[in-house]
């Protein structure tokens, strides 16, 4: 009789006990679903591609880009402002090589341009590769400017060089056209040292480094900005 009552004074604190911590973590799991899942009305936005999509332009890449666009200021403000390291890995919520990847497609479309070391001036030959790919438009609605730095000096120094970097190119590019749509198609992002370093592969892209891709070296490579139109609809 007592084992009994025992047992029903265990169950009854047992059972109520594994209901609430499996509703617990039952709640714990939908809130990290709802946090990381896509806005609905982003991913909307992305699902269908446009017949003018090109066959780079993937889901993942459609939510990335628009996320950035609407971080850096570009979507809402209509005007260019920029994104900083910290911003565009908490924008991108991708690994550096997994945010790179998205963009290996797009190989024909863009290029690099490779700055002297510790240096954001445009030589004669970065300035030729901007004109290539800026009158290559093509319809596109977004041209990104994606600079960098290597791992030489501080990492602070880095992200303000790679700043100048893309400002250079949106000031050329400012200069060049006298074009008064570009604060409505130039998005800049600027990743320092830390997010997104390239890697070998970049260097069969166009560059206006070294021509051969066997010279190509990591450390120049990163001193860049990656640069294209982007013809994805958003």
């Amino acid at each position: 009789m007592r084992a009994a009552i025992v047992g029903i004074i265990l169950a009854a604190f047992v059972i109520p006990t594994s209901l609430t911590v499996r509703w617990v973590k039952s709640a714990g799991e939908r809130l990290h679903a709802a946090e990381t899942a896509p806005n609905p009305s982003e991913a909307a936005s992305v699902a269908i591609a446009s017949a003018a999509d090109e066959s780079y332009c993937t889901n993942q890449l459609k939510l990335v880009l628009r996320r950035v666009l609407k971080s850096c200021g570009l979507l809402e403000s209509g005007e260019v402002r920029g994104c900083q390291p910290a911003d565009a890995k908490q924008v991108a919520t991708l690994a550096g090589g997994d945010f790179n990847a998205l963009f290996l497609p797009m190989a024909s479309r863009a290029g690099v341009v490779e700055f002297d070391q510790n240096s954001a001036a445009l030589d004669a030959t970065d300035a030729a590769l901007v004109d290539k790919l800026f009158s290559d438009q093509r319809g596109a609605s977004y041209f990104f400017v994606v600079a960098r730095a290597s791992p030489e000096g501080s990492v602070d120094h880095n992200r303000e060089l790679s700043k100048q970097r893309a400002q250079a190119v949106m000031q050329y590019l400012r200069e060049k056209y006298q074009d008064p749509d570009l604060d409505h198609e130039v998005g800049l992002l600027w990743l320092g040292e830390e997010f997104a370093q390239l890697d070998q592969r970049f260097c069969e892209w166009q560059r206006s480094g070294t021509a051969d891709a066997e010279s190509c070296k990591r450390e120049s490579l990163n001193r860049s900005a990656f640069i294209s139109w982007i013809d994805c609809q958003l």
